[in-house]
């Protein structure tokens, strides 16, 4: 689950990590009254931040033509013009495609002098099953950039989940992203905060980028995070229930929002053959399949291990109400998964929908013979697949046909 920045931002700060003095706001005359509280408090530069789950923001641009979603502005009244423009409005970034966000909330907060950017982030290393911190001399940029570019200027340092983070690995990483003086102290603070918060909120990833040094009021360096991007771990939501409070269904696709309802993960793409899978790892070779055949999946769908016949039947529900689907292709292997509970579920989702799309059914494995005497029963137009690319033809000219 993705949260906004400013989220990402107050459980940082929670935590003892510096953030830029500001506050979220909903409407340009709040906007204002932030800005001017900063300018009186001394700020110079005000900076107002669109609030949408997606990076690229500051090169964005609204579909009203208003450039950048991210902007800085020196007085109350340019901050209030400014998010005029940008609430209510849609920013299109390379990351939000062409429909873009809807922009509802902004950041308007300081806007530091700049000496040095710099790069940091906490996530899950799978290959060591291990926490691992990550940072770099290169602020600003693309991660990917940079281990493309320069991979020597990024260093990595795995965390024993069993101890945590330890002082001397802090201090480490401050001192091999060139912190000197007060600043080791500084750093050693604010990177143990942020594995704090990575870790006490279950979360999948904490990107801070950049990660500032600014001369501060009294003339001496300081750190501050100056962009925070975080990721919350699905499964572990369950145990953070104030955490969940922060997901903005505004942010997500309908679709992908009903299936969560079932407990399905369901992510829309903009083919035209629609995918039920059982098995993430099935799923996406399903995907590429019927891209091997000349088609284009319509969506990711993954039911899970165990799934009912109603999550079956959800499933077919949310896949119809895609414009875009022409056709279906079910493949199904079925290990901990009984194959005539999702034949029973296709046949009752096929006559409560009333479908007449091309429907073609890949069955394997656990009580397959009843799955497959279950559809042939069913009286339904079902062309059956004997093997996965076999089913994956079949779809494919079904649709073309």
């Amino acid at each position: 689950m993705n949260i906004h920045e400013y989220q990402a931002k107050e459980l940082l700060a929670a935590r003892g990590v510096v953030i830029p003095r500001g506050s979220v706001c909903e409407t340009a005359e709040h906007a204002r009254e932030i800005a001017a509280s900063l300018i009186a408090e001394g700020e110079t530069l005000i900076a107002v931040k669109s609030q949408i789950h997606a990076g690229g923001r500051g090169k964005g641009t609204f579909k009203s033509g208003y450039k950048g979603g991210v902007k800085l502005f020196k007085t109350a009244e340019e901050v209030h013009a400014g998010a005029s423009a940008m609430l209510g409005n849609v920013l299109v970034t390379k990351q939000t495609g062409p429909e873009g966000r809807l922009v509802r909330k902004l950041i308007v907060a300081g806007a530091p002098a700049i000496e040095k950017e710099l790069y940091l982030a906490v996530l899950l290393d799978r290959g060591s099953s291990r926490p691992v911190i990550m940072a770099s001399t290169e602020g600003g940029m693309d991660i990917e950039e940079v281990a493309a570019r320069t991979p020597e200027r990024i260093f990595k340092e795995t965390i024993d989940p069993a101890v945590g983070l330890m002082p001397y690995q802090a201090r480490r990483i401050a001192v091999q992203l060139g912190l000197r003086g007060d600043l080791i102290a500084q750093g050693a603070k604010l990177i143990t905060g942020v594995y704090r918060t990575w870790a006490e909120t279950d979360a999948s990833l904490i990107e801070i980028n950049p990660l500032c040094i600014i001369i501060g009021a009294d003339a001496k360096p300081k750190l501050v995070a100056l962009d925070a991007k975080m990721s919350l771990e699905d499964n572990a939501l369950f145990r953070q229930p104030t955490l969940l409070e922060l997901r903005d269904l505004g942010e997500e696709a309908p679709l992908e929002i009903e299936a969560s309802k079932f407990n399905l993960n369901y992510i829309k793409l903009d083919g035209t053959i629609a995918c039920l899978v059982n098995g993430a790892g099935l799923a996406m070779a399903t995907m590429d399949i019927i891209q091997h055949f000349g088609g284009r999946p319509a969506n990711f769908l993954d039911v899970g291990g165990g799934a009912s016949k109603e999550q079956v039947t959800a499933a077919f529900r949310i896949i119809l109400q895609d414009p875009n689907v022409k056709g279906i292709l079910v493949n199904i292997f079925g290990g901990i998964m009984d194959c005539n509970v999702i034949a029973t579920g296709i046949a009752s989702a096929v006559k409560e929908t009333g479908m007449k799309l091309p429907l073609v059914v890949r069955l394997e494995g656990n009580n397959v013979q009843a799955g497959k005497r279950t559809l042939a029963e069913s009286g339904l137009t079902i062309i059956s697949g004997d093997s996965m690319a076999d089913a994956a033809r079949k779809v494919v000219q079904a649709v073309a046909a």
